[in-house]
């Protein structure tokens, strides 16, 4: 085959360290978002939505082939950060937490995620990050640790 071809879609989710409200501010919530977004597109991995409250971040984006799931998450993350301290002075102490999750999304269940991450606010009133993400967990199988999920 001459070419190489692919599409894979990954909802991935991280929250700032300690899940600190860092991003109570709508306005520079929204900025984020957007920034995340940039640098999701910057490495030819396209977003279809940003999203999230004050303390974490779900990304919907197409995975490029030839960026690698942990070189995607590192590099939004570092240069979200490095922003974000330039952006405003006050949050020299941001950070995201150490890991991430990445679940696969079929072309089918787009429209679903997508819903969903537009809809974190509302959602968040009910339910807990950490409640969420271990849904997410349980949901694709994934056998984790409790002791070495959250920083």
């Amino acid at each position: 085959m001459p070419q190489s071809l692919a599409t894979v879609h990954i909802h991935l989710v991280f929250s700032t360290k300690g899940r600190i409200p860092f991003l109570r501010d709508s306005g520079l919530r929204g900025e984020m978002h957007a920034y995340l977004g940039g640098v999701s597109g910057n490495l030819d991995c396209p977003p279809t939505i940003v999203g999230g409250p004050e303390d974490h971040v779900h990304v919907l984006g197409h995975l490029s082939r030839t960026v690698s799931l942990a070189d995607w998450a590192k590099e939004i993350k570092r240069v979200s950060s490095g922003w974000i301290k330039e952006r405003e002075p006050k949050l020299r102490d941001f950070a995201w937490q150490a890991g991430y999750g990445a679940f696969a999304v079929s072309v089918s269940n787009l429209d679903r995620v997508r819903t969903y991450i537009a809809e974190q606010e509302k959602h968040h009133r009910k339910l807990s990050f950490q409640d969420e993400y271990r849904a997410f967990l349980r949901k694709h199988g994934v056998d984790w640790d409790e002791r070495y999920v959250w920083d």
